[in-house]
């Protein structure tokens, strides 16, 4: 791991006030990324049914929303460098409730479009990376652990609200349930980040090896390049998997509900994964569990297009849900693992913006891919091949003047 441990800090929240804010936002996350990122998928069908619009239209939809939450990233991780988490993400969690009410509401594409484009500007205030900012400054040196529960919490967000939502689509109509929706995410994450993520925003630490780079220096370097893409390519490679893993099973004759099954296994995989990256990153440096959880990305995606007995393969999707847990630890902490605390925001924010990107495009470009490449196995091949080039570029990704060494 990289030396990038900051003295400690005395200016930051007592360990009940820490408690709380982990605990808050846990429930925040499980909620947002249940309602504004889960639901969709489930209520998707019925949306098309309902409208007569095209499924692939209404992706399309989600898709600029992402793009949408993407390029709010960057100026969130500003704010929030300066003044602290609880004012984006609390106006986050106030503009996402007009935004699935417009949703709700759409009787045309325009006014749908515009309901998502909102939701996307919602989703950049209170998800991930907003969220990882707050822990990384509040925990000072205890933050990987911090983000390793906060994943595991925020793990569930299918788990919980994809059935809800199937339940109550089945029960009244997707518009209603987005009603239903909104009411519940202003009812819990409006006042739990209004209340929860109050108190005093720590003083940025020092800088880990004596030297204030600036965050635009660090931006523009060839390390920090070298980060951004390779972990765009690795998480285009894992998404587009993910995405795609029931169509390949379908291909491979699974009947659709094992291949339902297969896929919620393979999402209980990545608790296992955040589980096991605290004793991964006491044993590894920055740079060789980048590689490592990218060639593992590799081999795993690749994998799926090659065997075919039913036990190999769900045993292989659990084994890639696994890697997709520790891909996102990897991803939360390479800044802090790289050039330290001091402008985690904002860098976070620049090197989130293209990765949140290629995951929108991933689960056309899956399909797209299959179509070009003959099948579904073909196409997984070809991932494979995009996560390995990942691992490559990502042996660039350590600035020369961080210490890249186990601790």
């Amino acid at each position: 791991m990289t030396d990038t441990k900051a003295p400690p800090q005395t200016d930051t929240l007592p360990a009940a006030g820490l408690r709380r804010v982990l605990a808050i936002l846990c429930l925040t996350e499980i909620t947002s990324w249940g309602i504004l990122y889960y639901a969709f998928p489930v209520l998707s069908v019925s949306i098309a049914d309902d409208t007569g619009w095209s499924l692939q239209t209404i992706m399309a939809a989600f898709s600029i929303g992402q793009l949408a939450a993407a390029f709010t990233g960057i100026p969130v991780g500003r704010i929030i460098d300066r003044i602290g988490p609880r004012a984006i993400m609390t106006a986050g969690s106030v503009l996402a409730v007009p935004a699935l009410l417009l949703i709700a509401t759409a009787h045309n594409l325009p006014t749908f479009y515009a309901g998502w484009i909102l939701a996307g500007i919602a989703m950049g205030g209170v998800l991930y990376p907003p969220a990882f900012a707050a822990l990384t400054r509040w925990y000072g040196d205890s933050y990987v652990k911090a983000l390793m529960i906060l994943t595991l919490a925020a793990g569930l967000a299918s788990t919980v609200f994809a059935p809800l939502a199937a339940t109550l689509v089945e029960r009244t109509d997707w518009r209603a349930t987005y009603l239903i929706l909104a009411a519940i995410l202003a009812v819990i994450t409006i006042p739990a980040h209004l209340w929860g993520l109050r108190g005093r925003w720590p003083h940025p630490p020092a800088p880990a090896h004596g030297d204030a780079a600036d965050h635009r220096d660090a931006s523009r370097s060839p390390a920090f390049l070298a980060l951004v893409a390779a972990l765009s390519l690795g998480a285009f490679a894992a998404f587009a998997g993910v995405f795609n893993l029931v169509p390949l099973l379908i291909e491979q004759g699974f009947s659709p509900s094992l291949a339902a099954l297969t896929l919620g296994l393979s999402g209980a995989g990545q608790l296992l994964g955040r589980i096991g990256y605290l004793p991964l990153a006491a044993r590894t440096s920055a740079r060789s569990r980048a590689i490592g959880v990218l060639v593992a990305t590799a081999v795993s995606t690749a994998l799926l297009g090659v065997v075919t007995t039913v036990v190999t393969l769900i045993t292989v999707a659990i084994g890639a849900g696994l890697i997709r847990g520790l891909f996102t630890l990897v991803q939360a902490t390479a800044i802090t693992d790289r050039w330290g605390a001091v402008h985690y925001g904002r860098l976070n924010g620049l090197m989130s913006a293209p990765i949140v990107i290629v995951m929108a495009l991933a689960p056309w470009a899956g399909t797209a891919l299959s179509n070009w490449t003959g099948s579904y196995a073909h196409a997984y091949l070809v991932l494979g091949a995009i996560a390995l080039l990942a691992a490559l570029v990502a042996a660039a990704s350590v600035p020369r003047r961080t210490v890249d060494a186990t601790p």
